[in-house]
């Protein structure tokens, strides 16, 4: 052992970590395991017989023990080749000269790895990865971790037997992971661990230890008895028809396990918890008598386990597999493309973001048509009639989906509101950002379930596939409650319940370390509980602090941010879009010198439609404030006449066809540019041009009124005429900007046409302010 010990210590005296894994010393913890786990396969001793591989295996070993571990890494770039282990910082000055001629390295006199070290490497935990990675997997599937250390010898007596049950229990999901307390020393305080050897259980983020005997058969069971008792429901002949028709209450497809086993096997427990927020599972014990008839029902195979999923229709299932050896990737698969209903009801938001999802690319569009009912039998009809017609579509792009109106108030009076109508109705809608806003068009006519209505409604589906624009109203939809969530005091029972059982069984085991935290929870809720108690009875009481609470709030504007006219509940990450204004100071910046990729919005306006334009400007991009490469500006025209004039000349191909707009003055030959939105990239002299389209439906008075000025004589002729023009241009130039949002969509894609200059004019000319 001397003998192995020196040899390893005398290769690994004198190299340099970061040549030996071929990485530079700015690599970040990602790039050295993944040239670790290259190099290892390359250099292993069973697969490599050259004369050096076992030595440049113990330095690859080595260098990734001094690389991967921050504190030691940090010591070898400040000290050079030096013993990870040795303490730097609390050397002496006096014994300096002492330790740098002669010292015992702790590491000298621990044992050498075997090779169960390398089989536990993968496995192997870290702080951060723990918490990025496997706290948040614990809710789809549990996880069993050890705890050990180099100095431990009690963990080589257990090692065959976890080696063992790691083969037995990887394979059908549950994960596996090895803490060595000797370098991850936060972890295991984290985790609550102090002693080694020690086998604990994550699921949910809790953690639960085990406490027997380390045999293969306890390991199993412990991993058992971490999952929910009721995930998997037993189903015989009389009870196999009411599990199936129960997918109406739960909103959940139905799956129907049939195997020869007295016990619910692991692998369906395990994979029932994965999707236990989506499929509703069952499980057949084909080798009772009291299963006969319903095995008979479905010609079920006797001889191999066998799973069906049933989703609206219970008479016959809408997916089989059925193989010998079932393994956890063929019951993932087929759970997984089959985890909601052919029309599922929205009943939270989770839901809602699944079946609907935001649009990501132009050909990647995803439409939702929702039908707004209620629970009622006026509604059965009406209900079943949609449910038809959606298990006719083939197409993918589209989704069903149904609401109740009672469940879901705040979600339908956003999307009816506009239409004042009632349910039975269809909307066709489409997600555009995760905050809530949505493009939409509600069904003509309603929806009574006749062949006219599905008719029509098939010729709507049409013609939105062909134009997007058909969506003609934006809303922002709130946030949907959750039908299924418990009340407050049923969670908090089930809390106290669990915290209970765990006081209980540390109390149990004696585990007063590890049952501080919760003493200290239950102690510091008495304290609470008494103290509020106290504060109240001695407190007085206080009826005047409500009226100078008022007193001193400040007033709220309706018109301080563009984000708060919306009728979300849930308030957006940046309530407000940034616009500068273009002057000869900021000009150089925000276009000629903008850095590469990135691209400015300006909007040309006047004084007299600033206040106007700048408000709509911001509303139609705020969904898109988000991007880092997008900037926004605005252009007075009063002051920089010019400018526009210029840029249109270097660029002739960007003028329309025709040389007049409809706001233009028929008093002068000169172009009206209000309401215009420039795209300009300074970097590679190119712009994208936006014109105005007015879409509002109040100019029809404007018209009225200058056709009958004529028959009230010519003063009144003239005044109408001036006050009719006033007022349209007013409600023109708030209209101006409302086919931005979709000029934007299609910016971002890359398909609006560039008109390129040779170079970008200034801004010299100033018109003087009358």
């Amino acid at each position: 052992w001397i003998a192995a010990k020196l040899k390893i210590y005398t290769i690994t005296a004198r190299f340099d970590p970061y040549k030996v894994l071929g990485v530079s010393r700015h690599a970040s913890q990602a790039e050295i395991k993944k040239v670790y786990k290259r190099l290892v396969r390359e250099w292993h001793p069973d697969k490599n017989k050259s004369p050096g591989a076992e030595d440049m295996f113990i330095k690859i070993t080595k260098s990734y023990e001094i690389l991967s571990n921050e504190e030691r890494r940090s010591n070898y770039d400040r000290f050079g080749q030096m013993d990870e282990n040795q303490n730097f910082a609390r050397a002496p000055q006096g014994f300096r000269h002492f330790h740098d001629s002669f010292y015992f390295d702790e590491s000298f006199f621990h044992f050498p790895r075997t090779s169960r070290d390398f089989t536990d490497s993968k496995h192997h935990l870290h702080y951060n990865q723990y918490i990025t990675e496997v706290l948040p997997a614990s809710f789809k599937r549990p996880y069993l971790i050890k705890i050990t250390s180099e100095w431990c010898f009690t963990c080589i007596h257990i090692e065959p037997v976890w080696k063992d049950t790691v083969l037995e229990l990887e394979p059908l999901g549950v994960g596996i992971g090895v803490v060595d307390i000797g370098y991850e020393r936060q972890l295991a305080n984290h985790l609550g661990a102090h002693r080694t050897p020690s086998i604990l259980g994550l699921i949910n983020g809790k953690v639960t230890f085990f406490h027997y005997a380390v045999v293969r058969e306890h390991l199993r069971q412990f991993v058992e008895s971490l999952l929910p008792q009721k995930l998997v429901e037993k189903v015989t002949d009389n009870s196999y028809l009411e599990f199936l028709n129960s997918w109406h209450e739960e909103n959940k497809p139905r799956v129907l396990m049939f195997d020869v086993a007295s016990n619910i096997p692991l692998l369906y427990k395990l994979t029932a918890f994965a999707f236990k927020d989506y499929v509703q599972f069952g499980y057949v014990d084909m080798g009772l008598t009291q299963t006969s008839k319903v095995v008979q029902r479905f010609n079920i195979n006797t001889y191999a386990p066998t799973m069906l999923l049933f989703k609206e229709n219970t008479d016959k299932p809408a997916d089989v597999i059925q193989a010998r050896g079932m393994k956890k990737q063929i019951i993932d698969e087929f759970v997984s493309n089959n985890r909601f209903l052919l029309v599922p009801r929205l009943v939270n938001q989770k839901l809602f973001d699944e079946l609907c999802p935001v649009k990501q690319f132009h050909r990647r569009r995803k439409y939702c048509v929702l039908l707004v009912t209620g629970e009622g039998e006026q509604f059965v009809s009406v209900n079943e009639a949609f449910f038809d017609f959606a298990s006719s579509n083939t197409k993918e792009v589209v989704r069903f989906a149904y609401v109740y109106q009672r469940q879901q108030q705040p979600l339908c009076d956003t999307l009816l509101k506009k239409e004042d109508t009632t349910p039975p109705q269809v909307v066709l809608l489409e997600r555009r950002s995760a905050t809530g806003r949505v493009l939409y068009r509600t069904v003509t006519d309603g929806w009574n379930g006749s062949d006219d209505d599905k008719h029509r409604l098939h010729e709507q589906l049409e013609i939105l596939q062909r134009d997007p624009s058909y969506l003609t109203h934006d809303a922002m939809l709130p946030e949907l409650n959750n039908e299924f969530a418990s009340m407050f005091l049923i969670q908090w029972i089930n809390a106290a319940y669990d915290y209970l059982s765990q006081f209980y069984f540390d109390l149990l085991y004696s585990n007063w370390r590890e049952m501080m935290p919760v003493l200290s929870l239950i102690f510091s809720a008495l304290f609470i509980l008494f103290g509020t108690v106290i504060i109240q009875a001695f407190s007085e009481s206080g009826e005047d602090k409500p009226t100078k609470q008022k007193a001193t709030d400040p007033p709220k504007t309706a018109e301080s941010s563009p984000g708060q006219e919306s009728t979300s509940s849930r308030p957006p990450k940046k309530n407000f879009v940034e616009v500068t204004e273009l002057t000869d100071i900021t000009y150089m910046s925000n276009l000629v010198r903008l850095k590469p990729g990135h691209i400015n919005v300006v909007l040309i306006l006047t004084d007299a439609s600033k206040q106007v334009l700048l408000r709509k400007f911001a509303k139609e991009v705020y969904s898109f404030s988000g991007s880092q490469t997008l900037h926004y500006s605005f252009l007075n025209v009063d002051k920089h006449s010019q400018w526009m004039d210029s840029l249109m000349e270097s660029a002739p191909d960007a003028r329309p066809s025709d040389c007049l707009d409809e706001e233009e003055d028929f008093t002068s030959n000169k172009s009206d540019y209000t309401g215009h939105v420039l795209a300009l990239n300074g970097h590679k002299k190119y712009f994208c041009i936006f014109r105005p389209v007015f879409t509002g439906e109040e100019a029809e008075c404007s018209r009225w009124s200058e056709e009958d000025a004529p028959t009230a004589g010519p003063s009144k002729a003239s005044r109408s005429r001036s006050s009719s023009r006033q007022k349209a241009t007013t409600l023109e130039i708030h209209h101006k900007l409302d086919r931005l949002g979709l000029w934007m969509e299609r910016l971002m894609e890359g398909t609006l046409p560039r008109h390129y200059v040779p170079a970008w004019p200034g801004l010299d000319t100033i018109t003087p302010q009358k």
